[in-house]
């Protein structure tokens, strides 16, 4: 998406064209389905669906056309041929571009919608034009979208991977570690100290891999390979339902595409099965 979108926060003068539009009820976004297919709807105004949202946020440009994100009231008509949706379900239906944007576009609505007032003081806060921000015109306290960064551990001992599960998983379905970074610490220091607090062991050789926006509802993963060192699993009843040692030919359901913890452990089995040495 880096390639086609540019994120801007004021909009150049007045738009007349038609534009993207990321409408919200609640967190469910409004799609045209068609087949296997799904769309946002592309109108130069929300009115011309007989939607009024709310409030309405500018996001910049796909593919130099504009784009929008809106919060519709719970009580509006939905429009002729379309849905309110999850977007989880559309992974896969929206091409990957637009749903990387949707996301975008989900939690700068929420974040437009949880910071009308002051934190600080309660005032009403404006909107800054120059970023994505909103100020206190009282205390000047600045608000910006929060983002909660997760660090997840995809652990190796030799030829088997440990892959843990939570209460909350689907049935059967194993992944990697993750904790969000608490404040003063590294991603470093994080991932080690989650990996000792949920199975009990002690890692070394930490390689970071690669990040992924979550927006369920405003995390950053940020995802490792890194090597045991030492100690024996010992889940935290807490947090962990179960986590063992897996080898390539014994595999446990794993997590949906959709996310960075697939394409992780995806990645790291491919590299073991080519034989390919860890750097």
């Amino acid at each position: 998406m880096s390639d086609l979108f540019v994120p801007l926060v004021t909009p150049p003068g007045a738009l007349r064209d038609p534009a993207h539009w990321f409408l919200f009820q609640g967190s469910q976004i409004l799609v045209r389905r068609e087949g296997g297919h799904a769309s946002v709807p592309l109108v130069a105004d929300p009115r011309e669906l007989g939607l009024e949202p709310v409030r309405t946020q500018y996001l910049g440009t796909l593919a130099g056309r504009h784009c929008h994100s809106g919060e519709c009231s719970s009580d509006v008509p939905i429009p002729e041929g379309y849905v309110w949706s999850g977007l989880r379900a559309l992974f896969g239906v929206l091409d990957d571009a637009m749903f990387a944007l949707a996301g975008r576009a989900l939690q700068v609505m929420d974040w437009d919608r949880s910071h009308q007032f002051c934190g600080r003081c309660g005032t009403p806060t404006v909107v800054k034009s120059d970023e994505r921000a909103r100020q206190c015109p009282n205390c000047a306290q600045v608000h910006y979208p929060r983002i909660a960064p997760a660090v997840m551990a995809l652990v190796q001992r030799r030829d088997q991977l440990l892959l843990a599960r939570s209460p909350h998983f689907l049935p059967g379905m194993y992944s990697a570690l993750a904790g969000f970074v608490e404040p003063g610490e590294s991603l470093e220091q994080c991932l080690m100290r989650e990996v000792k607090e949920e199975v009990g062991i002690e890692v070394a050789n930490l390689r970071y891999f690669s990040s992924q926006p979550w927006p369920f509802p405003h995390s950053l993963m940020i995802a490792f390979n890194c090597d045991w060192a030492a100690g024996e699993i010992a889940p935290d009843p807490g947090e962990i339902e179960a986590a063992a040692w897996f080898g390539l030919e014994n595999l446990p359901v794993l997590p949906n595409k959709i996310s960075i913890a697939r394409r992780l452990i995806d990645a790291t089995i491919a590299r073991m099965r080519a034989g390919i040495p860890v750097s």
